[in-house]
């Protein structure tokens, strides 16, 4: 598995559930695509307009908690304010996760949701350099 090139989003078949892997050359950018990776379960990210802001902020012991946290708040922040996100700026300090998720309300008509992400689980969670130097962010989401 690469990550060299541009940073990058992608699925993973487990069992009843959908993995998602954010890969790119920094770690940021790994959780970054793990959050497209994310939206990209329930629609297609392209769909989704970034125009409001949300903040997000979460800490964990380690690098693979804090993703797992990441994108628990993510789903959070989407069934509490009715929004789907498509861009995530993110910084990564000392086991601290601040960021950004840019996206729209849900639009049934336009988004067409397939799915409602339950929540992020233990399950196959990673985060590691990957053996082009680049970073591996992934996890199984309930679905």
């Amino acid at each position: 598995m690469t990550t060299a090139g541009a940073p990058r989003w992608e699925h993973f078949e487990h069992d009843a559930d959908v993995g998602v892997r954010g890969l790119g050359t920094t770690e940021a950018q790994a959780f970054e695509q793990a959050a497209v990776a994310l939206t990209a379960v329930i629609t297609d990210p392209a769909r989704v307009a970034p125009h409001e802001s949300v903040p997000i902020t979460c800490e964990a012991a380690d690098h693979e908690l804090l993703l797992a946290q990441w994108l628990n708040a993510l789903i959070y922040e989407m069934a509490v304010r009715r929004m789907l996100f498509s861009r995530f700026d993110v910084r990564l300090d000392d086991g601290r996760l601040h960021a950004r998720a840019h996206g729209e309300p849900v639009d049934v008509a336009r988004h067409r949701p397939a799915v409602e992400v339950k929540g992020a689980t233990y399950t196959a969670l990673r985060v590691a350099r990957t053996a082009d130097g680049g970073w591996l962010a992934q996890t199984v989401v309930d679905v």
